[in-house]
Formats: C-alpha cells, structure tokens, sequence
C-alpha cells in the first residue's frame, strides 16, 4: 500500500487492513517521496492511497467494500 499519514483515505485503508489483520507493506510517501513515481506508474494516476494486491491488481483509492471485496475474492480473509 502507498500512502500517507495526511490522506484520510489511507489511514482508514490502514486501519481497515489492520483490523483484518492482513500482512501488508506500506510505503510512506512523506518519508519516501520517490516512491510516490512508483505508486503513479502501478496506477496511472497521482491519487492514493494505491493498495497492489499479490495477483498485480490494484486499486486507488478504494472503498472499504472494494477492498474488503478483493481480500475475499483472493481468499484472504
């Protein structure tokens, strides 16, 4: 997941996945601006947070629905 912590859209994706208890990595975009060319490239867009799931898919800024509906479909929770 790329984020940071001034989106409210990423602390609640955060907090969603935390509460799920989903092993994630989260990439920083205020301690590693960089990587904000990398979430850009994955989504085609400068929105975040981008939540890349392990079969490639993503999503920019996802509804809690969204994402919980991905974790299911790829029998994650």
């Amino acid at each position: 997941m790329f984020g940071a912590d001034w989106c409210r859209d990423c602390v609640r994706t955060k907090n969603q996945l935390d509460s799920l208890g989903i092993a994630y990595d989260y990439v920083d975009l205020v301690v590693d601006p960089a990587a904000a060319e990398v979430a850009r490239e994955i989504s085609g867009r400068t929105n975040i947070p981008v939540v890349l799931y392990p079969d490639s898919s993503h999503h920019v800024e996802p509804s809690n629905a969204d994402v919980e509906s991905k974790l299911r479909e790829l029998a994650l929770i």
